[in-house]
């Protein structure tokens, strides 16, 4: 299948792709991510092994779309993995939040 990445027009097959990441090890991922054999990559991990190009050349979704219409599963970074129900204790935090978080609470004054 003939994709564009990056601006660069790639010729990608399934069993390519399963070539290129054999024995890659997946790195953790918080964002989009494609199955590929047993194994949840980055998409953007995926893109720089494939097109050999820097991770800042392109972008996830142009990836995504290539994996995708090679028949492979992708998952963006909002769907919890399957069997796993997110509680709604478990949000993500704003960047308010975090900040408010690292600061810490405000000590008491000493008068």
């Amino acid at each position: 299948m003939r994709c564009v990445i990056a601006r660069f027009p790639f010729d990608l097959t399934k069993s390519g792709v399963l070539t290129s990441m054999k024995g890659v090890k997946p790195e953790p991922h918080t964002g989009e991510s494609v199955l590929i054999g047993r194994h949840h990559y980055p998409v953007k991990q995926v893109g720089e092994v494939i097109t050999r190009q820097d991770r800042r050349d392109f972008t996830s979704g142009e990836v995504t779309r290539a994996m995708a219409r090679l028949g492979f599963t992708c998952r963006s970074g909002h769907e919890a993995a399957p069997g796993v129900h997110a509680s709604p204790a478990a949000h993500a935090l704003t960047p308010l939040e975090t900040a408010s978080a690292l600061l810490g609470s405000p000590s008491p004054l000493e008068l």
